[in-house]
């Protein structure tokens, strides 16, 4: 990795492990209730006592940030987290067992990548009705199938290794194969492929908070922030920068980060893996 990419990485890194802790200490470092109302300051600019300014019902954009980051960031991990049981577990059991089995999962694998993911997030969110919840389900019912492409055609190289025919051959079952001596070997590929995934949750999620289906008043979350302040963009710009600026920070830390991961792991696709 060259140094520039390195220094890229650090900054990002920092930028993201900042951006963490803010969250999760959000109920200790904001200086005001994010849900707490001051009517006669309405859309005031940032200042003194509110640095980033306060909305159209008075409330502080700051602590209604680090608070939104909270939702965020929570249902971002929860849903890389659920992609990579999910789409592993498929993925794994497609690409070992191959023959039928692989044909069954991967037909059905591609029939899910044949609708937009993020319009079928929205209709599933929209039918499901809306709710953190809800998002969150409709985000793990769609984002898996990456996953369970890039590990198959991992799991269909590593399985004709020397050190898997060894295994094989001294009679360990397919189960312990695949636990003990394929999936250390996914761990690289699996950590790049979630950091950029992590920052698509985090966009689904705004985006779909942005259209209503997600946080529900008065939890916030950056895209029901920006949703909120579409109607004052020219009036009062401070509502749609700060959390707008949040988004973009974190989504660019992981993107640089998963850039960085991929080098220094050096993560190629396999050649089968769009067979």
């Amino acid at each position: 990795m060259s140094r520039r990419r390195s220094t890229r990485a650090l900054v990002s890194l920092v930028l993201l492990g900042g951006l963490t802790i803010g969250a999760v200490a959000a109920p200790w470092l904001a200086p005001y209730d994010p849900a707490r109302l001051e009517l006669a300051a309405t859309l005031a600019p940032p200042g003194a006592t509110h640095w980033m300014g306060q909305d159209k019902l008075g409330r502080d954009i700051f602590s209604r940030v680090l608070h939104g980051g909270r939702v965020s960031l929570a249902i971002g991990l929860a849903t890389v987290a659920s992609w990579v049981l999910i789409g592993g577990g498929v993925g794994a059991l497609a690409g070992y067992a191959g023959g039928w089995i692989d044909d069954v999962l991967m037909r059905m694998v591609d029939v899910l990548l044949a609708f937009p993911g993020l319009l079928l997030a929205i209709a599933l969110a929209g039918l499901l009705g809306p709710s953190l919840r809800n998002v969150l389900l409709a985000l793990c019912l769609i984002g898996w199938t990456g996953y369970a492409r890039l590990v198959r055609g991992e799991v269909r190289r590593l399985r004709e290794r020397e050190f898997v025919e060894a295994a094989r051959a001294l009679g360990a079952p397919p189960r312990r194969i695949v636990w003990r001596h394929i999936a250390p070997l996914l761990a690289a590929p699996l950590l790049v492929q979630a950091t950029f995934g992590m920052a698509g949750a985090i966009v689904a999620e705004a985006s779909l908070s942005f259209l209503g289906l997600g946080a529900q008043p008065p939890t916030p979350s950056w895209g029901s922030m920006l949703n909120d302040a579409r109607a004052f963009v020219l009036v009062a710009p401070h509502l749609t920068i700060f959390p707008g600026l949040a988004i973009m920070a974190t989504v660019l830390a992981l993107n640089v980060l998963g850039d960085a991961l991929r080098d220094r792991f050096d993560v190629r696709a396999p050649a089968d893996l769009w067979r």
